[in-house]
């Protein structure tokens, strides 16, 4: 028999006995593929805001992101514009205070919210309430109004997320003497208390390890760094002293290291050595299309590929050991690629890294993950003009629902279905485990009990259309998240389908 029929045959079978929830002796899968509750080890714990994401602070203020893929040529040529400026356009501020978005940000809650980005780090907070500057003072690139800066505060308190930032770097931040100053962080820290808010956490500025290209001052350097620091944290100490100091918040050392300007080293190797409350980081596995990256969708569901995020994680894990040893370490940006994802990062071929990377970060001892982003570019969990969820987010909404804090070893399945094993969020004392099969073909998994059962499933790996239970998941004619309900079934064994997500939820 040919493998493709095979194939077709096993698949089919495994599907008509998981609608049944019986599986003929003749399709029982691998020895392996066994879930024993009982046995498994608790690793640790995670953030109860643990599955995050960010809201860039060039969508907050408008400017320019990256250009959808099927625009890029023809923006290019209205513009005449060459290299990475030829891969941006401008965008309008989002609107926080629109309903559907604020309602499925609220559905993953709790969460934190980080407004941050390439943006912030010369950004100037105009703080009145005159009519926006028509450019910003010298020093600045870009400007923050008040009536912005309070719809982010709005909306996390709207959809229970707690306030994380970075703050500006550039040559405005400094005196005539060339001295650091904290008075545009100490203007917004007043105004969102007067408002209301809070920051709860914050990076000095975004990504040092690429200063150069975030506006920092020219010839700017890990001794630059390490002095300002001290001096950003000294008034912290006093004008914030609840808010959570993170950092470096470096990123592509040991992935991709082009465009680096200072190492991990030589920022927190100079004295007076910098210290941060969470050590943070940011990972991307390649750079998209657009920045000529060399990813195809054939890899995407690699091992080597779902394994990268873990190499990222064990170069910055080294780091806080030797810089910042026993702090806690934080993902605080992160996406399928980087330059604004490749073009299947909006379809459910990229779900199984989206879970991958949480499950994996989870047991290795990572305690938060901010994805980027909430709703801009191809790697944001909703469509960028119509809010829409992508298939991430469906995934995303799973997860928040399902996953608990508490982490387990579950052991190891068969080659290409991987699991991972939480505290269930629902069912106090009981468990919540996520099979994913990259695999080609159908297998099956034996469960030692009954549970609630949610299988994520698409015709085909490109595309925006997911079921759950083998129904088209999609927002009600309000705009609304549909009743998410699982399917009960016995122990025993279990179907999962090829290229399938499964979530499983026991009591015990």
């Amino acid at each position: 028999m040919k493998k493709s029929v095979f194939v077709y045959l096993l698949t089919l079978v495994s599907l008509i006995s998981y609608a049944q929830n019986g599986i003929p002796e003749k399709t029982a899968g691998p020895k392996q593929n066994t879930i024993n509750l009982t046995k498994m080890k608790f690793i640790g714990n995670v953030s109860e805001r643990y599955q995050s994401f960010n809201v860039e602070m060039c969508e907050v203020i408008g400017g320019d992101f990256w250009i959808p893929y099927r625009l890029i040529d023809s923006v290019r040529k209205q513009t005449n514009k060459t290299g990475i400026a030829a891969l941006k356009w401008g965008i309008k501020p989002i609107n926080l205070y629109e309903k559907k978005l604020r309602n499925l940000a609220l559905a993953l809650g709790p969460t934190y919210v980080r407004v941050s980005g390439t943006w912030a780090n010369g950004v100037y907070f105009q703080n009145n309430d005159k009519p926006t500057l028509t450019s910003p003072p010298s020093g600045f690139k870009n400007i923050l109004t008040r009536q912005q800066w309070k719809g982010v505060v709005d909306f996390c308190q709207a959809v229970d997320g707690k306030l994380v930032t970075s703050f500006p770097i550039s040559d405005g931040m400094r005196d005539e003497n060339g001295t650091w100053q904290p008075d545009q962080i100490q203007a917004i820290l007043d105004y969102t208390k007067t408002i209301g808010g809070e920051i709860n956490a914050a990076e000095f500025f975004n990504e040092p390890s690429h200063a150069s290209h975030g506006d920092a001052p020219k010839g700017y350097n890990g001794v630059n760094f390490a002095q300002e620091f001290a001096l950003f944290k000294s008034f912290v100490a006093t004008a914030a002293p609840n808010m959570t100091i993170l950092g470096p918040g470096s990123t592509g050392e040991s992935i991709l290291p082009s465009g680096l300007d200072l190492s991990v080293d030589a920022l927190l190797s100079p004295s007076p050595k910098p210290t941060f409350d969470v050590f943070t980081y940011h990972y991307y596995g390649t750079v998209s299309q657009r920045c000529r990256g060399g990813q195809k969708p054939e890899s995407a569901l690699s091992a080597e590929w779902l394994s990268k995020t873990e190499k990222g994680l064990e170069f910055y894990q080294h780091a806080r050991d030797n810089y910042n040893p026993g702090s806690p370490i934080w993902l605080t940006e992160t996406a399928e690629s980087a330059c604004g994802g490749n073009p299947w990062a909006a379809t459910f071929i990229d779900s199984f890294r989206y879970l991958e990377q949480l499950g994996r970060l989870a047991k290795k001892g990572v305690q938060v993950v901010m994805h980027n982003t909430l709703a801009q570019s191809e790697y944001a969990l909703l469509d960028d003009d119509t809010h829409n969820p992508r298939p991430n987010y469906w995934a995303a909404l799973l997860w928040s629902k399902l996953m608990g804090s508490q982490v387990f070893d579950g052991g190891n399945l068969e080659p290409g279905v991987d699991l991972f094993v939480h505290s269930s969020k629902k069912q106090p004392g009981g468990k919540s485990v996520l099979i994913l099969n990259t695999n080609e073909m159908a297998t099956v998994v034996t469960i030692p009990d009954g549970a609630i059962q949610y299988v994520l499933t698409a015709d085909e790996l490109i595309t925006k259309k997911v079921k759950l239970n083998d129904k088209e998941l999609q927002l009600t004619l309000d705009d609304s998240i549909p009743v998410i309900s699982g399917k009960k079934i016995k122990k025993g064994r279990v179907a999962l389908p090829a290229h399938s997500i499964m979530f499983l939820e026991f009591r015990r």
